[in-house]
């Protein structure tokens, strides 16, 4: 059925089945990006600041309570993290296309 719909739009659009497995799996990767990054900033406006440096200076300065505040620093860091990752296999594929 799967590969159906994807013979089916590669005729329609006239474009290598290749070629679009790639702009599908970039789209993909684009919303993760934009998920990971969401989820960030939601953390981060939690406590009102801008980057995870600010947040870890808060915790301490004791601005803000330790828990649950390392935690989503830790939180904060790993998205950071993952959001590279993702930059970086975005990159890769462009090249590719």
């Amino acid at each position: 059925m799967k590969m159906e719909i994807l013979d089916k739009i590669v005729k329609e659009e006239g474009i290598e089945k290749e070629e679009l497995i790639s702009l599908s799996l970039l789209t993909y990767l684009m919303e993760k990006k934009r998920k990971c990054m969401e989820d960030r900033l939601e953390i981060l406006k939690r406590y009102g600041v801008a980057s995870a440096e600010e947040l870890e200076n808060k915790i301490k300065e004791g601005a803000v309570k330790e828990h649950p505040a390392w935690e989503d620093l830790i939180a904060v860091e790993n998205l950071e993290a993952r959001i590279k990752e993702i930059e970086d296999d975005i990159r890769n594929l462009q090249r590719t296309l």
